[in-house]
């Protein structure tokens, strides 16, 4: 089992007009006080232990942000009220600016830049005689403050951006508007190239951002910048620079040693599988650490299913899983997928579907032996009887921790892979009109996905599903002009990291969120009468609000984002 030291650095302000409790508490430890070479690693492993720190309400996976709010999931859970919040997050309706939920994801995620902070500041202060890692440590932090700058920036657009040179005493001075929505963009750039220049390409100990990570996270960086948004939220340009960008740096990437593993279900096992070829950074998870309960997956903890525990969360929805079907000639139905709802006696499907989603009747997580039950779902009547598999684990695994009422495990969560850099290098040609050099890229996907069959197998050993997947073969199957390579690449992009927190941010990125999700909910509120109301207002549902909270303790110098 994976064993991870975790330190955290805690100051507690403490005011009284009594002499006594003017002297330096001796409990306390300032950053004055552990300044220096000697302490400077446990800053750096305190930034990185931030990564686990999230909650089952607060989770840094996004899976209500990014594919809730997308219609791949369904909140689930007991019903509509049980952490209300989300639902209200999922159908965009009555959204306010006092959620707790998104207040406190906010509240986290300035930790974890706070503890990178830290850690630089006390770096800056040393020379590389005092402390040989000086360079390397900096760069790591730089991308951890990276990873957190952009988690924030997808969700709120407008954030205000604090570095390590920012005295305490002026955040509150400090606008999330300081800075222009391309400049903020540039100053998460900056993190990451930073981190690229200076992080080796393998770190001699697992978990540590590497070079091509980092070259990856700008990539991504880039991509994002590359659609330019006016005030209203509204696409308004696509940056050819930006995209060539990603291009070089994707290119880059791919002249390394990682590559795609040989099936796609190896990146979502525990145990050995972790940390694999396709990997390029990951949050480490633990147990039997010397902490009480371990450093679990507190933020995915709500998706197991009801039949293992608790709370069957997280539920794909009936629309992601009819996008897995294939036509006749392997490829997605783009235009039909949706028409009538998967039948696996009558559909041909992408094996990725069962890798992603639990069908009644079929392994649980790869064991033929356990199979996935309807009964196994709380309210199938208002969620349906899928579940998500990506973040799971069998109960039979030594990672699967109990924490009643609630099942935990160590299974890492990758945050970047290999997969994201082809297809960010696939998207970004297709948009310079390059789509003839993306179509192999896609292919190699699609290749990947057609031999990821070796895990779908039933106790008889036939495989679970019917699977039928073709690569685009341009004059054959299909005629490949940019407006369809566009097409297969969103396809595709949703096929891959369904249920990974990217899907909703995608549909931002390209300007079609407002037409996607209420075409989505036109269908759905026929099968699903939770969803009776679900409107998307475009110009405003692009992103949450500004927390409430934060606006009142900056004294209002934080803007509202539009339209709320």
């Amino acid at each position: 089992m994976k064993k991870i030291a975790y330190i955290i650095v805690i100051a507690v302000a403490l005011t009284s007009c009594t002499d006594f409790l003017d002297l330096q508490p001796k409990a306390i430890l300032s950053e004055a006080q552990v300044a220096g070479a000697d302490n400077a690693d446990k800053f750096v492993i305190a930034a990185y232990a931030s990564l686990g720190n999230d909650h089952y309400n607060i989770p840094f996976s996004l899976w209500p942000y990014g594919n809730v709010r997308s219609g791949d999931a369904y909140k689930g859970g007991r019903d509509e009220a049980d952490i209300q919040a989300f639902y209200f997050m999922e159908t965009f309706k009555n959204m306010r600016t006092d959620f707790g939920e998104v207040d406190g994801i906010w509240y986290n995620i300035y930790v974890g830049i706070s503890r990178a902070n830290a850690a630089l500041r006390n770096i800056n202060t040393l020379t590389e005689a005092e402390y040989p890692n000086m360079k390397v440590r900096q760069a790591e932090m730089r991308f951890l403050r990276g990873h957190w700058y952009f988690m924030l920036k997808e969700m709120f657009k407008y954030i205000p951006y604090i570095d390590e040179t920012v005295a305490v005493t002026d955040y509150e001075k400090i606008s999330n508007r300081a800075l222009t929505n391309d400049q903020l963009w540039d100053k998460i750039a900056d993190d990451f190239e930073f981190a690229a220049k200076y992080l080796p390409a393998v770190q001699p100990e697992i978990g540590r951002a590497s070079r091509y990570a980092a070259q990856a996270y700008l990539a991504k960086t880039r991509l994002y910048q590359a659609y330019e948004q006016d005030e209203q939220n509204n696409v308004i340009n696509i940056n050819k620079d930006k995209l060539n960008q990603v291009v070089t740096l994707c290119d880059s990437v791919m002249s390394s040693t990682a590559r795609l593993e040989t099936d796609f279900g190896y990146n979502f096992m525990p145990g050995a599988y972790e940390n694999g070829n396709e990997s390029l950074f990951a949050v480490q998870y633990s147990h039997d650490d010397g902490t009480s309960k371990g450093r679990l997956n507190f933020g995915d903890i709500l998706a197991t299913p009801q039949g293992l525990g608790c709370c069957d969360f997280h539920k794909p929805s009936q629309n992601l899983a009819n996008a897995y079907k294939t036509g006749a000639n392997g490829l997605p139905m783009f235009d039909t997928f949706n028409d009538t709802d998967l039948d696996l006696t009558v559909n041909t499907v992408d094996p990725r579907l069962n890798h992603t989603i639990a069908i009644p009747g079929h392994p649980w997580k790869y064991d033929p032996t356990l199979l996935y039950d309807k009964s196994w779902n709380r309210t199938p009547d208002v969620y349906g009887v899928y579940a998500s598999l990506k973040e799971n684990v069998s109960p039979k695994c030594d990672c699967f921790i109990h924490l009643d009422p609630f099942f935990g495990n160590t299974k890492n969560r990758i945050i970047i892979r290999y997969a994201d850099v082809i297809l960010f290098k696939a998207e970004a040609l297709i948009e310079l009109g390059r789509e003839y050099e993306a179509l192999s890229l896609i292919n190699q996907i699609r290749t990947r996905a057609r031999r990821s069959t070796g895990l779908l197998k039933m106790s008889n050993g036939n495989y679970e599903s019917n699977f039928n997947v073709s690569n685009y073969i341009p004059g054959t199957n299909c005629v490949w002009t940019q407006d369809y390579a566009r097409q297969a690449l969103r396809w595709e992009r949703r096929l891959e990291f369904a249920m990974e927190g990217n899907r909703f941010f995608d549909l931002v990125r390209w300007g079609i969120a407002d037409s996607y999700m209420n075409a989505y909910f036109t269908k759905e509120k026929t099968k699903r009468t939770y969803l009776k109301d679900g409107l998307f207002t475009k110009n405003r549902d692009e992103y949450l609000p500004i927390p409430f909270n934060q606006i009142n303790f900056s004294k209002g110098t934080y803007k509202q984002n539009y339209g709320y």
